[in-house]
């Protein structure tokens, strides 16, 4: 077992870590020394910008309005009963890949002592600091604050099961590290007047679950400092709760300088991994995790030195916070390339506090939009104190705002190769890029066509994470294989995964609405493709020209064309009609080059069926003739 969860491990870094070649770019480095650094630091948490507990003055006037119903969210948990994550939550993860048993678990905790304590900062009666010292207590005796699945990845036995001789740093615990902290940082002098043992069982939790690791190991992949650096949103997510406990809990200015050096030295690993065109691989849904955690970062670490240091006008900070308002379509619909749902109303708060740190009229704009579409509410979990904690203040900032938005007709990331336009009722999303991406799939070349912001030709998207998400199995699952996208199957053969599979050649242009790529990189020796260039073009009544131009070594079958669709399709020769919430279009093809045909894929998966229903379908033009040499055609073209 030993050895098989070993080799899952080292897999599963290998998902987590493909992306483009590393470049150094010392962006924080830069700005300052360590030596510099130590001076700039603001001691003994003075950068706290909430009240202290004991002033129920500021805390009211925080609060507001929403402070009856964050009251309430913590009388949801007075007497609250632990849950106790059971040894078979965790197993379940080796014996059947099943992560969310354990994760369920233990986030109904998390959230139970999240909302206690934002009940008694609203508060202030001390009615729910029995239950907060109850949690804490659960929590000092839990073994690992780590999910099951980063238990298998970052302790040294690859197992699932927790182990008490090794503390491992990773999203869940950091998080709930950071939270305690928090916790720490109000309530430890009212901890004394009940028991003058809780705080330092606290802070000595704290101190060797997430500091003391911290600050003495450099093997975490995430932190970037191994040999061939690749990091993803782990890298700003892990550091942006390291850097605020350090802030919260860490009073010698020494120790507090050579944190927080770390972390920029760290989080640099993040800005050499990315492309400096601003765009998120990893998909939208990434974005509040990519993007989102870096300015949860740079928040942190411009409180920590008295805003001496934040690179609010850097450029690619502000392009990778505008990145989410070009990759939403519109209706609550997004570009789902990579590990991403197609449907998620934006996180207006979080878009309106980057838009104001970077001065972006865009990101602003487009979050007072939304936001009047969508309402903020207060937040049900506090667990990431500070995000939420600002998330309450930006909602009522923006609330009886007005503002105006008007998406961007056509949009290029030369780097990673996204390319974003509009025409008439039409969208469409293509992409070049590489099949190592991170959260990658198998989608060299592929698109997404909407009419009046629904789509009708789709990107699947992913399905519940589990073990094998991220395993030598994960591209036996069939939504991250090119032959799910819309791609072609050349010689019967399908894309192939890695860094080393690409297309080349890829252009956008924006005076004629097209973009091109030859994706014939993307498939191994066995398509025997000499080349294959898909092409796009959209008009400005919205219809979109789909071109392939091939030249294959040698003919071993007709090539496949797919096409993926949630909608009503209606086949007809030469003509199928396709429609989907009462949004239609009609794609159209030479009847005489190609035998079409349909292919029902059933959903059962909440993360699908969430967003598609109970079923898609996938369009499958198979080429009458097998051609070394030659080019087709489709068109789409909106119906009323």
């Amino acid at each position: 077992m030993k050895k098989i969860l070993a080799s899952l491990f080292l897999i599963c870094l290998a998902v987590f870590q493909m992306q483009a070649k590393y470049v150094a770019r010392p962006v924080l480095e830069s700005t300052t020394t360590e030596a510099a650094l130590k001076d700039m630091l603001v001691m003994d948490q003075a950068w706290v910008p909430y009240p202290a507990y004991a002033d129920r003055a500021g805390w009211e006037a925080l609060l507001g309005k929403d402070r009856g119903t964050i009251i309430a969210q913590g009388e949801n948990y007075l007497d609250f009963e632990w849950i106790a994550v059971k040894a078979e939550y965790y197993l379940a993860y080796a014996r059947n890949g099943n992560r969310t048993l354990m994760q369920n678990a233990l986030g109904r905790n998390t959230t139970a002592l999240s909302c206690l304590m934002m009940a008694e900062l609203a508060e202030g009666k001390g009615r729910f600091m029995d239950d907060i010292v109850n949690g804490i207590l659960y929590f000092c005796e839990t073994t690992s604050w780590a999910i099951s699945a980063h238990l298998s990845s970052f302790q040294k036995d690859h197992s699932p099961f927790p182990d008490w001789r090794d503390n491992i740093l990773e999203l869940t615990q950091g998080g709930i590290s950071q939270m305690m902290c928090w916790i720490y940082y109000f309530f430890n002098k009212e901890f004394d007047k009940i028991y003058d043992g809780i705080s330092p069982r606290l802070r000595y939790e704290i101190q060797r679950r997430e500091l003391t690791p911290y600050l003495e190991r450099t093997d975490f992949w995430w932190m970037g400092f191994n040999d061939n650096p690749s990091v993803n949103n782990w890298g700003p997510w892990c550091n942006s709760n390291a850097i605020l406990c350090f802030m919260l809990m860490e009073n010698d200015r020494d120790t507090l300088a050579k944190a927080v050096w770390k972390t920029m030295r760290s989080v640099d690993t993040y800005f050499g991994s990315v492309q400096e065109d601003g765009a998120c691989d990893e998909g939208p849904s990434y974005w509040y995790e990519a993007a989102g955690k870096l300015f949860d970062y740079l928040c942190g670490l411009d409180m920590i030195t008295g805003g001496k240091i934040n690179l609010w006008d850097n450029k690619v900070v502000r392009d990778m916070g505008e990145y989410i308002v070009n990759a939403t379509i519109g209706n609550g619909w997004v570009v789902n390339f990579a590990d991403a749902t197609a449907k998620a109303n934006p996180g207006t708060t979080l878009i309106w506090r980057y838009g104001k740190a970077v001065d972006s009229k865009l990101m602003q704009d487009f979050a007072v939009v939304n936001n009047n579409i969508h309402p903020a509410g207060v937040s049900t979990s506090w667990t990431d104190f500070h995000r939420a904690v600002e998330a309450l203040k930006a909602k009522n900032e923006m609330e009886g705002k007005t503002a105006t938005l008007t998406p961007s007709e056509f949009t290029w990331y030369p780097q990673t190769q996204f390319c974003f336009m509009r025409g008439g009722r039409a969208f469409l999303a293509a992409k070049g890029g590489h099949n190592g991406e991170s959260h990658n799939h198998n989608d060299v070349g592929t698109f997404i066509y909407t009419v009046d912001n629904t789509p009708l030709l789709i990107d699947a998207g992913v399905g519940t994470y589990t073990k094998f998400t991220f395993s030598d199995k994960r591209y036996d699952i069939w939504s991250m294989q090119s032959n799910y996208h819309n791609l072609p199957v050349i010689n019967g053969v399908a894309q192939r995964q890695g860094s080393s599979f690409f297309g080349t050649g890829t252009t956008a242009d924006k005076a004629k609405k097209t973009f091109s790529t030859d994706i014939a990189t993307a498939y191994p020796k066995e398509a025997a493709v000499n080349s294959w260039i898909r092409g796009y073009r959209l008009d400005n009544a919205g219809k979109l020209e789909i071109s392939d131009k091939f030249s294959l070594k040698e003919t071993k079958e007709p090539s496949v064309l797919h096409f993926m669709t949630w909608g009503d399709v209606v086949m007809g020769n030469g003509r199928v009609s396709i429609e989907a919430n009462g949004k239609k279009a009609v794609l159209t093809y030479d009847p005489k080059a190609f035998k079409a045909s349909i292919e029902t894929i059933n959903l059962d998966d909440p993360r699908f069926t969430n967003v598609w229903g109970d079923k898609i379908y996938r369009l499958d033009f198979t080429a009458k003739a097998s051609k070394a040499k030659g080019s087709y055609k489709f068109t789409v073209t909106p119906a009323n």
